[in-house]
C-alpha cells in the first residue's frame, strides 16, 4: 500500500483537476489510530468533494462519531473522471481521505442518498474499491454497506447493492448501530457473520434490512406489495427523530476545506422541519415536525464556529429559515457581534410570505448576498393547488421592499408540470416575473439609481416523490415537459429576465427512480456498465445510455413515471414509515383538486398528519426569546 500511496502523491495527483479534492489534510480533519478503535467506518458521498463538503449531515456525523473513543469515521467522495481513469489504469483502489486506506479495508461504508441521479456513482465507487456490487455476492470479509438520507424512504432501486438502510435523522441512531457492529466484531474476534449482524441490526428502530423482505408482483408483472420473510422482523420501519434540537449534537469544529466548495461558509442550523405543507415537497414530510434551536444556543455556536473555522460568512440554514420564530433578534445579535470582524450572514431560499423589510435591512449590513424566492407557480389557482400560500400582491410587496433596500437582482424559482397545470399557469410565470421587474424599475427610478434591475427565472420540472400528497400523480410526458419549457420561453419577452430550466430528460429519470421498485436495480447495473456516472452533471448525463439500459432489462420507464396511481395501488415504499399517514397525504391530494388549502400547524389547528401522535414527538418553537 505504501508504494501506491507514493505513486498517488508524486505521479497521479499532480496531473488531475483539483488535487485538493483528494488530500484529506484539511483544518479540523480527524485522523485516528486504526489499532486503537473497535470499529472503522467510512462516510461515502456519491458526488464530488465540493458538493459533499457542503453537506451539513456529513459534518454532524463526522464530528459525532469521531468524538467517540472506540470508533473512527473517515470520508470518501466520488472521484472525478480524471482520477478514476488513473486509478483504473494503475490498479489502485479508491481510498479514504484521512488515512489513504482502500475503502474495502473498512468495517462499514455509509452512503448518503441525497439525489436519485447519484446512484450510478455508488456502484462506481464500490467497483473502484474492489467491493462486489451485489450484496448477495459480498462475503463476510467485505465491509457492510449501509445508506441513509432522503432517498432512503424509497430505497428499493438500490436494495441489490446495499445491506441495510437507515430512516430518519442519523445522529439519533448512528451510535446504536455502531455499538452493535463493534460488539458483534468483538464477540467474533474481528470477523463478522453478516447475516447474524443484519438480524441484530433489524431490531433497531429505523433500520431497514431489505434482504428480510420479499417484493411481490402480480400476473402482469406489476408491484403488488411487500412481505416479511424473516421471523421477528417488523412489517413496517419507522423513521428516527431528534426530539429536542437543543440537546442534539452539533459540530463546533467542522472540517474547513482548502478549496472552494458549493457552500463555503459556517452553517448554523436554526430549525429542522417544515409544516407549511407544500404538496409536492418531500422534505416537508420527511423532516416533520418543526423543531427550533434556541437563539442563545445559536449565538454560542456561531462564536465557536467563528473561532474554529475562520469563515467570513454565517449561513442560517433550514428548510424555511425566515419562519424561525426568533429570526430577527437572532440576525441582529449575530450581526452586532460579527460585523466588526467583517463576517456576514446569508439566508437560503426565502418564503415570500414570511420575508420582511427588517430582514432585508439586517442581512445587508455587512455585505449584500443574493436573494432567492420560490413562488413555485405563476397563478394563484395553482399556488392554492400545491398549498403554497403566497399571493401576487405579497410577492410585489416584498419586491418593493427588497429593491428599496438596494438590491438590484432577484432569483425566482418555479415548477412546471404540476398537477392541474394549464397554459395560463405557464403564462402566469412570465407575467409575474415581468411585474417584479417593473416594480424594480419603478423603485430604482424613484431612488435616482442608474442601475437596472435583473430577474432570473429558474424553472424545474415537477417530479412526483414518495411520501408526498402528489406521490400518486403522473409526471408529464417527456415531450410535454419539453413543449412547456419552449412555450414559457416564448412568453418571456423582457431582456432583463434570464430564463433557466432543468433538463427534462434528467427530471424524467429522477421520477422513474423516485417511484420505482426493486426491478430498477437491474437497470441501474446495466446503465453503469454502459458507462453512466455523474448523471446529475450535464456534461456526463447521457439519456441514450439510459434508454439502452431499460431496453436491455425490458422495463418501460414511462410506465413508472407517467402513469397515475390510485389510493389502493401498492407502493414500493408502503412498508417505510415517514410518520405522516398515507390517509392524510391522500386527503391533501383531494384538497388539491378541490383547490383548498391547509394551514400550517404551527399557527393553525393540528392537521393530525400522524407524526407527533405516532412518533411521540412535538412541534418545538422558541417563542418569546
Amino acid at each position: 500500500m505504501e508504494q501506491w500511496k507514493q505513486v498517488l502523491e508524486e505521479e497521479i495527483l499532480p496531473k488531475v483537476m483539483k488535487p485538493l479534492r483528494y488530500q484529506g489534510n484539511e483544518y479540523n480533519a480527524v485522523k485516528k489510530d486504526w489499532k486503537a478503535v473497535k470499529l472503522r467506518s467510512l462516510f461515502a458521498f456519491p458526488d464530488v468533494y465540493e458538493v459533499g463538503m457542503s453537506h451539513l449531515g456529513l459534518q454532524i456525523l463526522y464530528g459525532l462519531v469521531n468524538e467517540q473513543a472506540d470508533y473512527l469515521l473517515e470520508r470518501v467522495f466520488a472521484p472525478w473522471t480524471d482520477l478514476e481513469e488513473e486509478l483504473r489504469s494503475r490498479g489502485i483502489p479508491l481510498f479514504s481521505l484521512e488515512s489513504v486506506k482502500p475503502i474495502a479495508a473498512f468495517d462499514c461504508l455509509g452512503f448518503t442518498l441525497q439525489y436519485e441521479m447519484s446512484y450510478t456513482n455508488i456502484l462506481n465507487m464500490l467497483d473502484l474499491g474492489g467491493i462486489p456490487l451485489l450484496a448477495k455476492e459480498r462475503g463476510d470479509d467485505y465491509p457492510v454497506i449501509m445508506a441513509g438520507g432522503p432517498c432512503a424512504y424509497n430505497p428499493e432501486p438500490l436494495v441489490d447493492f446495499i445491506d441495510f438502510f437507515v430512516l430518519g435523522e442519523g445522529e439519533e441512531v448512528i451510535l446504536e448501530i455502531y455499538q452493535i457492529m463493534a460488539e458483534h466484531r468483538a464477540l467474533r474476534q474481528g470477523k463478522q457473520d453478516k447475516k447474524q449482524l443484519l438480524k441484530e441490526l433489524a431490531q433497531v428502530n429505523g433500520v431497514y434490512v431489505p434482504a428480510f423482505y420479499e417484493a411481490l408482483y402480480d400476473e402482469k408483472g406489476k408491484f403488488a406489495g411487500m412481505k416479511v420473510k424473516e421471523p421477528g422482523v417488523a412489517p413496517r420501519v419507522a423513521k428516527r427523530v431528534v426530539k429536542d434540537l437543543d440537546q442534539a449534537y452539533f459540530p463546533l469544529r467542522p472540517i474547513v476545506p482548502y478549496l472552494e466548495v458549493v457552500h463555503d461558509r459556517m452553517m448554523l442550523e436554526v430549525l429542522r422541519g417544515c409544516t407549511r405543507g407544500c404538496r409536492f415537497c418531500q422534505a416537508g414530510v420527511l423532516y416533520r415536525p418543526v423543531r427550533e434551536r434556541s437563539k442563545d444556543l445559536l449565538v454560542q455556536q456561531a462564536e465557536q464556529l467563528s473561532k474554529n473555522t475562520g469563515h467570513n460568512e454565517i449561513s442560517l440554514t433550514s428548510l424555511s429559515t425566515s419562519d424561525y420564530t426568533c429570526v430577527e433578534p437572532l440576525l441582529r445579535e449575530v450581526l452586532n457581534r460579527f460585523e466588526g470582524r467583517n463576517i456576514g450572514v446569508s439566508l437560503p431560499s426565502l418564503r415570500v410570505d414570511s420575508f420582511s423589510v427588517n430582514l432585508a435591512k439586517e442581512v445587508q449590513r455587512v455585505r449584500k448576498t443574493g436573494l432567492t424566492f420560490a413562488p413555485e407557480a405563476g397563478t394563484q389557482r395553482l399556488r392554492d393547488v400545491i398549498n403554497k400560500n403566497v399571493t401576487e400582491e405579497k410577492m410585489l410587496e416584498v419586491a418593493e421592499a427588497v429593491f428599496s433596500e438596494g438590491w438590484t437582482q432577484l432569483k425566482l424559482y418555479f415548477m412546471l408540470g404540476l398537477p392541474t397545470e394549464t397554459l395560463v399557469d405557464l403564462e402566469g410565470i412570465a407575467e409575474l416575473a415581468a411585474k417584479v421587474l417593473a416594480k424594480g424599475r419603478e423603485i430604482l427610478r424613484e431612488k435616482g439609481s442608474k442601475q437596472a434591475p435583473k430577474i432570473t427565472v429558474s424553472v424545474s420540472s415537477f417530479v412526483p416523490k414518495p411520501h408526498t400528497a402528489f406521490q400518486w400523480e403522473a409526471q408529464d410526458s417527456l415531450a410535454l415537459l419539453q413543449e412547456k419549457q419552449k412555450y414559457l420561453r416564448s412568453k418571456i419577452k423582457e431582456k432583463r429576465i434570464t430564463y433557466n430550466y432543468h433538463d427534462a430528460e434528467l427530471s424524467f429519470m429522477e421520477a422513474v427512480f423516485a417511484k420505482g421498485d426493486r426491478r430498477l436495480g437491474q437497470v441501474l447495473l446495466a446503465a453503469w456498465r454502459l458507462g453512466c456516472r455523474f448523471d446529475g452533471w450535464s456534461e456526463y448525463f447521457c439519456y441514450e445510455k439510459w434508454q439502452e439500459a431499460f431496453r436491455q432489462v425490458g422495463i418501460v420507464p414511462e410506465q413508472i413515471a407517467n402513469v397515475p396511481l390510485e389510493f389502493t395501488t401498492p407502493l414500493p415504499w408502503d412498508h417505510l414509515d415517514s410518520g405522516v399517514k398515507k390517509e392524510f397525504l391522500w386527503q391533501e391530494r383531494e384538497k388539491a383538486y378541490q383547490i383548498t388549502t391547509t394551514g400550517d400547524c404551527r399557527f393553525a389547528a393540528c392537521s393530525v398528519c400522524g407524526v407527533c401522535q405516532d412518533l411521540d414527538v412535538a412541534v418545538s418553537l422558541k417563542k418569546g426569546e
